[in-house]
């Protein structure tokens, strides 16, 4: 079995370039298509296999990256965005023609994440952006219909291009969020 993760990651990921300071996100619409303007540089890239990002056809797993919000501006087109799912925790912008989520925002102030928005650098046409540096919510991509027999290889092909597999976050975003919530209930001291 070939397996393929995501057009972009399938096709090899370049090297995130040092300098680089943005660029600008498109939506698949060929008629007045929504842009977002990305200020700077992406962190935590990775393949998302949950059932809530946004995944080109045919693809497993999102590629999904974190930036400050206020390096987030929509620069065209705006009044065709709309959230996809207002209860969930990230508020996902996606045009409503084309169905292409192009930022996913935490609104809750108390939120681990708060502050960060979520983006899908394969939607710029710019090259530097930081690759995928691992894989989250893998065991997910069944919930979206993937075979459960072939979780192995999936799993496999992962750790061959580089990708650990998690079935949650990164052990470095976990820990951010577990340290999160510590300080906020007390357990851990504010200026740790």
């Amino acid at each position: 079995m070939t397996v393929h993760i995501h057009p972009a990651i399938d096709a090899g990921s370049p090297p995130a370039d040092a300098d680089f300071a943005g660029g600008t996100l498109t939506c698949h619409c060929t008629t007045d298509p929504v842009t977002v303007r990305i200020g700077s540089q992406v962190a935590h890239n990775h393949a998302c296999g949950c059932t809530k990002c946004w995944k080109p056809d045919g693809a497993l797993f999102a590629q999904i990256a974190v930036v400050s919000r206020e390096n987030v501006a929509v620069t065209a087109n705006e009044q065709k965005l709309q959230v996809t799912d207002d209860s969930a925790t990230i508020r996902r912008h996606a045009c409503q023609v084309c169905g292409v989520h192009m930022y996913g925002r935490i609104e809750n102030t108390a939120h681990a994440f708060y502050g960060l928005d979520f983006v899908h650098t394969e939607l710029s046409k710019e090259t530097g952006w930081a690759p995928p540096g691992f894989a989250a919510f893998v065991s997910s991509i069944i919930e979206a219909g993937a075979d459960p027999a072939k979780m192995g290889e999936v799993r496999a092909h992962l750790e061959s291009i580089g990708l650990p597999p998690y079935d949650v976050l990164s052990p470095v975003l976990m820990d951010a969020i577990a340290t999160h919530t510590a300080k906020a209930s007390g357990k851990l001291y504010q200026g740790a």
